[in-house]
């Protein structure tokens, strides 16, 4: 033990005992902020924190012997209010249930606390054959007025401890263990070798009395008094430890019977017994300090010196030691757990020992006090650093149950003192135990040379262990691994998982650092084992070229997932894989597989677009058209099909299908692998025959041609005669048509779409007179349905082509004279612009138009004639109206033909009828109306008409000849200014006088 360091992690204050304590300190006691003397003169006196004296009383009338105050409550009650339980158990206030207790409730039952102080004393023996030694309870917080000097607490009960049947003995130890209170156990050890013990409600009397003997260890010795007494509760066993010079014994009291155990047979005498926080008991004997558990003894530390005074204190040891040679005392304060003399100093003879206030007070034989009190965490430190005992530092600040900063904070000094005198491996072992709490680029930063890169590595496994690795400590673990080349263990930290099954690095970063560095299977391990298809696929395709590989993997992933990764990576396959990627497309967007939901066009919708994977071949349209059209073979109505069917065209009539441009364009990544392909395309292209290239033009225009037909079916069959609208972009189709000289595929759209000008335009432009012809009697024909002016377009273009077309003007003007669709002076100037065309050509046409205009004269001017004489006769009816009189010679009434009486009814237009054959209607001719209303209703129709301008025009463009339709507006004074003034006139004739007669 003299090889323990000694410090001073404690700091002393002397002080002295109030000098209104004026008798001997025979016992003491500390608890709940005070402490409490008793002395010879049976007085009982308190003192504050300060050791200021705050009030005596007489508590035994001759001596104190022992005292303890109660630690805890000593209320027990109970309390039920409202459906809430309150139980207070000594300081502990348990409730229970779902009320909750009010404020004002909770003060009034923390006001019946009491502080209790048991004490054992002698008092005057009154009656003689009475014991003098008693006990006594005083409650603290009640005092009564004795004079007006003193006061006293009030004494709640008196309790003889010798009885007839416990015989009088010495008492040699006592203590009180607060069992549930009120219920409290105490224990009398006697001079006899007997412990009293009293069991019960003491302030109620309500208690029981039984005795243990101790067995004697030394044979031959009858009487061992009891040196010392200590409480252990396990659970529910109650046990008591029992000290003597010659034994220690271990007491069951829980039983109904106790039941005694000889723990081991030495002793200790009085005041070197105490008991620690776990319920050990210690002993203390001139060569060694013992340690006692219930199974017997355990360590034991040899302190030389007769031990007076033993106690325990925050963990630390506290022994009073007596030097036999020189009769000196020293006072030690043991730190067990870290093997160091936390302090020592000399003092005078110490009479009692207390802890209190988290301090140790020890109180001398002349009264004076030597306060020790610990000093903070932070001041041990600072000692132990200046001292370079970091060790001891780590070891102190573990045991006093430090937070994790304060823990990590001394590591890293301790490791910091390491790394300075270049012992990197104990220094590391200290880094890595402050994972966690000290910023790991603090120590990265120290171990970044090479020779060190083992240490690093080892912090860097530890720091991944604990799931506190970033991307950056990942990055720099795995380039370790690699300048190590340790496969091994580059293999255990890749394939290394978490209890749940996760790993303890950034995925995607060691998938980087592994491939960087050319560990591609391991990359592929960790790609495959957490599913990221991406980087799995992209090391099988751009660094290992396993094309193979690559798509049995695709296969073998999810459709969704599959489609992902051929969208990223199938440039490549395609490339390198044409036909096997294509079936892969085919599988993902018709899921071969699954024949029995192929029908439903719902489950289509839920696949891949063919349109998805377009830009994929970009380079490869040959593979691309012989993708979509597998995949229009078999799926007949996609939803996709609008842009299936438009991508098809632009593939089917486009010019070439090497597309030379894009292909330049998509290999600029790899400039040299085409500048090596180029050079040696230029050596093979010097080295060809002219028969070959003949031979390979020859197949590009097969092939061409057999695109182009593919493209007018495709434009025929996707757009059926039942649907007003094609499956494609028809702009798009007349675009590409236009642009590849398609001519037939263009004609099919202009006439699909009624453009019969635009299909004339393109037989115009090739000078095919014989289609052009054919063309426009089958698109001319107004019986069905035709455009008959195209007949003028085919004129107009005969008359301006500047060359010999006798024989189809001659065709063109019987059409033209059929439907009547020029008059003959504009086909004359039509055609007089064409220097090549004679006269003979129209000659016949004219002669047959010349008599048909004649008989067309001929029979106007006989409808004139009529026309005016019924006009002339009409006016001289009118004027005779106007001027002379009717004369009504009628005798017989025109409805029922009888002779006509009176009354009678003459109309103007010579009618007469009874008037009761008339009825009501007398202002109309029953004759003559329907005639009349008929004129009027035409009259209305017109006027009504005359206000539509678009039926007008509609009549104008719909007439062969419109001026025609003008004048017949003109003649029937629809449009003319005189027309309100004509209209009325008629209408004067039906609103005339009649007369009754």
């Amino acid at each position: 033990m003299y090889q323990w360091r000694k410090f001073d992690f404690f700091d002393e204050k002397k002080t002295k005992i109030p000098e209104e304590i004026e008798g001997e300190i025979r016992c003491c006691s500390s608890g709940r902020g005070r402490i409490v003397l008793g002395c010879r003169d049976g007085t009982v006196s308190l003192l504050d924190r300060g050791l200021q004296h705050i009030y005596s009383f007489p508590a035994h009338s001759s001596s104190v012997l022992f005292l303890q105050q109660l630690k805890v409550l000593p209320i027990f009650a109970s309390f039920c209010i409202s459906g809430a339980t309150i139980a207070l158990f000594s300081a502990f206030l348990v409730l229970s249930s779902s009320g909750l207790i009010g404020q004002n409730f909770m003060a009034l039952l923390l006001n019946q606390q009491r502080n209790l102080l048991v004490t054992v004393g002698e008092d005057e023996q009154l009656p003689p054959q009475k014991a003098a030694v008693c006990l006594k309870v005083f409650d603290l917080d009640k005092r009564q007025e004795e004079g007006s000097s003193t006061s006293a607490p009030e004494c709640i009960q008196i309790l003889r401890i010798f009885t007839n049947q416990f015989s009088e003995a010495e008492i040699t130890s006592f203590l009180v263990f607060e069992e549930a209170p009120p219920i409290i156990f105490i224990a009398l050890g006697l001079e006899n070798g007997c412990i009293y013990c009293i069991q019960g409600d003491i302030a109620r009397e309500r208690i029981k009395r039984f005795k243990l003997e101790v067995q004697n260890g030394q044979p031959g010795k009858v009487h061992s008094p009891i040196t010392g007494i200590g409480f252990r509760v396990d659970g529910q066993a109650f046990q008591l430890f029992a000290v003597t010079p010659s034994s220690v014994s271990l007491f069951k009291v829980e039983a109904q019977t106790p039941t005694a155990q000889t723990l081991d047979y030495i002793g200790s005498e009085a005041g070197s017994v105490a008991m620690t926080d776990h319920s050990e008991l210690i002993i203390g004997r001139p060569e060694a300090v013992y340690f006692y558990e219930i199974d017997g003894r355990g360590p034991c530390w040899a302190f030389e010196g007769e031990k007076k005074l033993v106690g325990w204190f925050r963990g630390y040891l506290l022994c009073v030691i007596a030097d036999q040679r020189t009769g000196k005392y020293t006072f030690s304060i043991y730190d067990l757990k870290n093997r160091l003399i936390a302090h020592s100093i000399a003092v005078q003879e110490v009479s009692h020992m207390l802890c209190e206030w988290g301090n140790i007070l020890l109180i001398m034989a002349d009264k004076s006090v030597l306060l020790v009190v610990e000093k903070d965490m932070e001041s041990k430190l600072d000692m132990l650093f200046k001292k370079n005992l970091y060790p001891v530092a780590i070891n102190l600040v573990q045991s006093q149950q430090a937070d994790a900063v304060a823990t990590a904070e001394v590591l890293r000094k301790y490791g910091d003192h390491l790394y300075s005198k270049q012992s990197y491996d104990e220094a590391m072992a200290q880094y890595i135990h402050t994972i966690g709490h000290l910023e790991p680029s603090y120590v990265i930063q120290k171990f970044l040379d090479a020779q060190r890169i083992h240490n690093l590595t080892n912090y860097l496994e530890k720091l991944h262990e604990k799931g506190l690795a970033s991307k950056d400590h990942t990055t720099l673990l795995l380039n370790c691994y690699t300048k190590l080349k340790d496969v091994e263990k580059l293999d255990v930290f890749i394939k290394s998982e978490d209890g749940v099954g996760e790993h303890k690095f950034d995925v995607e970063t060691a998938i980087k650092v592994c491939r960087a560095a050319n560990y591609h299977e391991h990359a592929m391990y960790v790609a495959k084992k957490t599913g990221r298809h991406e980087w799995y696929l992209k090391i099988l395709l751009e660094d290992l070229d396993r094309y193979e590989e690559a798509l049995q993997y695709i296969n073998s992933l999810e459709p969704n997932q599959a489609g992902l990764t051929v969208k990223e990576y199938g440039k490549i396959l395609i490339e390198h894989k044409p036909k096997e990627t294509v079936q892969i497309l085919m599988r993902l967007c018709t899921e071969e597989g699954e024949s029995a939901r192929g029908g439903s066009s719902s489950f289509l919708a839920m696949l891949p677009s063919p349109v998805d994977f377009i830009n994929i071949f970009v380079i490869h349209p040959q593979s691309l058209m012989e993708f979509l059209e597998n995949y229009t073979n078999k799926v007949k109505d996609s939803p996709a099909q609008f842009e299936i069917h438009n991508t098809l065209l632009e593939l089917y009539l486009s010019h070439d299908l090497d597309f030379p441009s894009l292909a330049q364009t998509g290999s600029i990544e790899n400039a040299e692998p085409t500048a090596d392909r180029e050079s040696s395309a230029v050596v093979m292209s010097r080295t060809q025959s002219n028969g070959k290239m003949q031979s390979d033009d020859a197949s590009l225009e097969r092939d061409r041609l057999e695109r182009r037909q593919k493209g007018l079916v495709l434009l025929k069959s996707a757009w059926p005669s039942e649907q007003e609208q094609p499956q494609y972009d028809v702009d798009l189709a007349i675009i590409l048509c236009e642009m590849n000289s398609f001519n037939e595929g263009l004609l099919y759209l202009y006439e699909k779409l009624k453009l019969y000008k635009e299909v004339i335009a393109c037989y115009m432009q090739a000078h095919d007179h014989d289609g052009l012809i054919a063309c426009c009697k089958r698109l001319g024909d107004s019986g069905k349905g035709g455009d008959p002016s195209l007949w003028a377009g085919l004129l107009k273009y005969f008359g301006e082509l500047g060359e010999d077309c006798s024989r189809e003007v001659k065709e063109v003007l019987n059409y033209v004279e059929r439907d009547d669709i020029l008059p003959p002076i504009l086909v004359l100037q039509t055609l007089s612009r064409n220097p090549c065309l004679t006269l003979s050509v129209i000659k016949d046409y004219i002669a047959r138009k010349l008599e048909q205009e004649s008989k067309m004269i001929e029979e106007d001017h006989t409808a004139i004639e009529k026309y005016q004489e019924e006009t002339s006769s009409m006016r001289k009816e009118i004027q005779d109206l106007r001027t002379n009189a009717r004369i009504f010679q009628l005798s017989k009434c025109s409805a029922c033909t009888f002779t006509l009486d009176l009354p009678t009814v003459h109309f103007i237009c010579l009618h007469s009828f009874h008037q009761r054959c008339l009825g009501d209607n007398e202002k109309e001719c029953p004759e003559c109306a329907p005639e009349y209303r008929a004129v009027s209703e035409m009259k209305r129709s017109l006027e009504q008409n005359s206000k539509s301008q678009d039926y007008f025009f509609q009549q104008v463009r719909n007439s062969k000849d419109g001026f025609s339709i003008v004048a017949e507006y003109f003649g029937k004074g629809i449009i003319s200014k005189t027309n309100k003034g004509l209209v009325e006139a008629p209408s004067q004739t039906n609103e005339y006088t009649n007369g009754n007669y």
